[in-house]
Parts: structure tokens; C-alpha cells; sequence
């Protein structure tokens, strides 16, 4: 699992990932975010085909307010340098797969 740092290192490691990255956006004292947390964890583990990489809200505001982070826990998906999915709260790791794979129906 990535645990994002620094813009370079988000530029580096999401916007030009060579496939498809998962990025939580979450808070430490985030009880919805603990709840999703295990989900996050078994994802990365089977990660084949997409990254799974963190970022934490309070360490990190300058990156949740440019993608417009309101709510935790977000999770974006990005390809090829862009966000083209986002899920707000708690899901199913079944939706989150679907989303990173591309066949979310939003």
C-alpha cells in the first residue's frame, strides 16, 4: 500500500501510475474510515491489475481540497492521470472493485 507523503510523491505514484489507482482518503479518528480500513487492506493484498495507495485528510488538506474531498471516507479512482471515479462513505468491497475495474454504474 502506498501511504501518500507529498505532492511529488501523489504525482509520481497515482497521477502516473501505468494502471489504475485507488486512492482512500481518510482520518485517523474517522469511524467510518476504520470500519472501510480492513476492506482498503484486503484490496491492496489482492491487488494485481491497480495500486492502492492513502492519503490522510489532517496530514495531507492541500491534496483532499483539490480534489474536493468534503466528506471521508472519498475513494477516487484514477487512470491515466485523472479521477474518473469517486465513492463517498462506506461501501462494499465488491462496489469498490467494480469502480477500479471500470464497471461501476454511477
Amino acid at each position: 500500500m502506498i501511504i501518500i507523503n507529498t505532492q511529488e510523491q501523489f504525482d509520481l505514484e497515482v497521477l502516473k501510475a501505468d494502471r489504475p489507482v485507488l486512492v482512500d482518503f481518510y482520518a485517523d479518528w474517522c469511524g467510518p474510515c476504520k470500519a472501510l480500513a480492513p476492506l482498503i487492506e484486503e484490496l491492496d493484498q489482492e491487488a494485481k491489475d491497480y495500486l492502492v495507495a492513502k492519503v490522510n485528510v489532517d496530514d495531507f488538506t492541500e491534496l483532499a481540497q483539490q480534489y474536493r474531498v468534503a466528506s471521508i471516507p472519498t475513494i477516487l479512482i484514477f487512470r491515466g492521470g485523472a479521477c474518473v471515479e469517486r465513492n463517498v462513505g462506506l461501501t462494499s468491497k465488491e462496489e469498490l472493485l467494480k469502480l477500479v475495474h471500470g464497471e461501476a454504474s454511477v
